[in-house]
């Protein structure tokens, strides 16, 4: 799975141009199938059912009616419409005129998407009805922006719709130099309003290469499904590696197990991704009739550390010979920093805090204390990296981002520490330490293997300060009082566990935890509950 393939550059002029996405896979394997779970929103009579070339053909077409609209090069045009598949057509023909894609996730509210536009300084802004009359009524829309012009089928206050421009003429792909800004995308707002981070084509591309590299032994041979956030820059890379392989893809929004069950049986992918916590939903496949899971050879996990428990699930799910788990840990803001991949054996021995190797030849890290310097192999302290993929810079916030830098290294806000060979292991993230507890990441792993029917465990800092676990059941049944003292018995003192409803743990648009709005919520007594598991 990981042996390097024998070939200089896969993508020779050293820089990843979205805008040109499609149509560079399409002249290489213009029949390849695409299936989607959902029609378009912006043109939902063409289907779920396209191929390389058609898609092509749809970003094309979007890009002239964009231009037609007005947008140029270097403007800025943010992305925030319901979750849709078109999000990522749209930011690629954005992309194609040569304006900076900015993409602002469908699950933020109101108030920070006003924030994110007045950082944008009058962009242009690509919504729809449904956000319009939604999370953005009341939102100063119009003064925050240059324009507004609708996706979808439906009308809105007299504004432009994209799909009412036709008969327009097609152009060329505009190509910014690999240095300017390409796409913007935002940190995933876990310690509070989100961050917009800069990339340019030449960053993307040092982020694409290694998992194109990694991702060498399935090209054309496996059909890949994806279920993640439309708007992360992992999106754009995740096709990026499969386009260039002419992988047949399943693209999926809505990650409920029992909407992903039936299109598994049917299409049969030999690759799944998608966000760690859909993963743990997705146990639930294990066992589900048509065995949804038997034909998945490759699981690739990003975004966040996964669950023991969760990989030996679904490795065992699966009949194929040697079926792996691929894990690459990284940030927003550098893209991978190490791997690891995991057979159903091994995962036995995994302690879930393991997150593999740094990436040799593409990443450097190190390990440093409090007052920035480095610690020896083995102890635990600050991460700091150098990379070429690291973002230009924070927009609008661009001294913020200068202190998270250490002499040319980047911080990166989690504990963790050097073991033998680079093997790279995470403690907790800087912000969710809790004095009582040495890793709160290590208590949930002990508590999701030997409690089988969590869906999630998450240890938060209380109001007095004390670490509060906040459970969630599968389908929210009662958990068992007795099985919750024998699980903890021999860990560090906890508070009286909470039991919430699993769609009410407030998450952010890769499904990540917010830890520090649970803490908020535990504070201001506004937190929801299935009832006290305790």
């Amino acid at each position: 799975m990981f042996s390097l393939p024998k070939f200089a550059n896969p993508l020779p002029e050293q820089a990843f141009y979205l805008g040109q996405l499609w149509e560079k896979a399409a002249a290489k394997f213009p029949g390849t199938p695409v299936t989607l779970d959902q029609p378009l929103a912006t043109f939902p009579d063409l289907g779920t059912n396209f191929s390389y070339a058609s898609l092509a053909d749809v970003v094309d077409d979007l890009a002239a009616r964009l231009w037609a609209i007005g947008i140029r090069p270097t403007e800025r045009v943010a992305v925030h419409k319901d979750d849709n598949f078109d999000i990522h057509l749209l930011a690629c023909a954005v992309a194609r005129v040569g304006a900076v894609p900015v993409m602002v996730s469908s699950a933020l509210p109101g108030e920070i998407v006003a924030q994110l536009l007045a950082r944008l300084d009058q962009p242009w802004l690509i919504s729809d009805a449904t956000k319009l009359t939604g999370p953005l009524d009341g939102v100063a829309v119009k003064e925050l922006t240059h324009e507004t012009v609708l996706a979808g089928t439906a009308e809105f206050g007299g504004l432009r719709r994209i799909a009412d421009f036709t008969d327009v003429s097609r152009r060329p792909a505009v190509q910014l130099h690999a240095t300017q800004p390409a796409l913007i995308t935002h940190t995933s707002g876990t310690t509070g309003v989100s961050k917009l981070m800069v990339h340019n084509a030449r960053g993307l591309f040092h982020r694409l290469l290694p998992q194109q590299m990694i991702a060498w032994p399935i090209r054309k041979k496996e059909t890949v499904a994806l279920c993640m956030s439309f708007v992360h820059s992992r999106f754009f890379h995740s096709l990026g590696v499969f386009l260039n392989y002419g992988n047949p893809m399943v693209i999926l929004n809505d990650p409920d197990p029992d909407k992903i069950a039936p299109i598994f049986v049917r299409h049969r992918p030999g690759l799944v991704e998608t966000h760690p916590n859909n993963f743990i939903q997705w146990e639930d496949l294990a066992d589900a009739p048509g065995a949804p899971l038997s034909s998945v050879r490759y699981y690739s996990s990003t975004f966040d550390a996964i669950h023991p428990r969760t990989i030996q699930r679904l490795l065992k799910a699966s009949t194929r010979p040697r079926p792996l788990l691929v894990q690459l840990y990284g940030q927003s803001e550098t893209g991978p920093i190490s791997g690891a991949w995991y057979t159903e054996k091994s995962a036995e021995k995994n302690d879930g805090r393991d997150v593999g190797y740094v990436l040799p030849g593409f990443i450097k890290l190190r390990v440093v204390d409090e007052s920035g310097h480095p610690v020896a192999k083995g102890k635990p302290g600050h991460l700091e990296l150098r990379g070429r993929s690291t973002i230009m810079t924070y927009l609008g916030e661009h001294n913020r981002y200068l202190k998270n830098i250490n002499e040319g290294w980047w911080r990166l806000g989690d504990m963790g520490y050097l073991g033998r060979f680079g093997k790279l292991h995470l403690i907790d993230r800087e912000i969710d330490q809790i004095e009582a507890i040495d890793s709160s990441l290590e208590v949930e792993d002990v508590l999701m293997s030997r409690l089988e029917e969590l869906l999630e465990a998450i240890i938060v800092i209380g109001p007095e300060g004390e670490p509060v676990p906040v459970i969630c059941t599968r389908r929210d049944a009662p958990l068992d009082p007795e099985r919750w003292a024998r699980a903890t018995a021999d860990l560090p003192a906890l508070a009286a566990p909470l039991h919430w409803p699993f769609n009410e743990v407030p998450r952010t648009s890769t499904w990540k935890v917010r830890r520090v709005e649970i803490t908020k919520m535990l504070r201001e007594n506004t937190a929801p509950t299935v009832g006290t598991a305790g």
